[in-house]
């Protein structure tokens, strides 16, 4: 086998991960921002391109992991908080996501927390005024993924980077 070959299959299944990664932050089965990361890591381990500039790619590209999830639990969940949802509508929210993550395929994590939000809020406030603090809910939640896809993106634009500086 050539070294071109080695180097190319490195790159394209580094690719792979990396675009399967970016992709899995909108499928919630797929971890995506750690497969991103887990991309980038493979091909600093195994390519051939220049020592210091995979070292430098892998250090961005894990400090944009690392920012990108501390602050998608962060920031949504202060957000959460000011919008004044109780935290037993939260805990309730979180459990039935977690279970609708497993009974239903893809889409039972967010339906499962925002049906437990409903509920609790139904509840606490009455079925009229439910409604506004579910979809508070579910902008948080929007701005969690939000913030997973841009960092995915980022990691994704590094190791682009990384390649055509190697």
């Amino acid at each position: 086998m050539d070294l071109s070959d080695s180097t190319t299959a490195v790159n394209a299944i580094s690719g792979v991960l990396i675009l399967a990664g970016v992709l899995g932050v909108v499928l919630p089965v797929i971890p995506g921002l750690l497969l991103s990361w887990a991309g980038v890591l493979l091909w600093v381990l195994l390519s051939d391109a220049g020592a210091a500039a995979k070292w430098l790619v892998l250090a961005l590209a894990t400090v944009v992991a690392g920012a990108g999830l501390v602050v998608k639990f962060v920031w949504p969940g202060r957000k959460l908080k000011d919008s004044g949802l109780p935290t037993g509508t939260l805990l309730v929210g979180g459990v039935l996501g977690l279970i609708g993550f497993f009974v239903v395929p893809v889409v039972g994590l967010l339906l499962g927390f925002l049906l437990g939000v409903y509920a609790m809020e139904a509840m606490r406030l009455g079925a009229d005024q439910a409604w506004p603090s579910t979809r508070r809910a579910l902008a948080a939640v929007g701005l969690s993924l939000l913030v997973e896809f841009a960092a995915a993106l980022a990691i994704a634009v590094i190791w682009v980077f990384g390649l055509i500086a190697a």
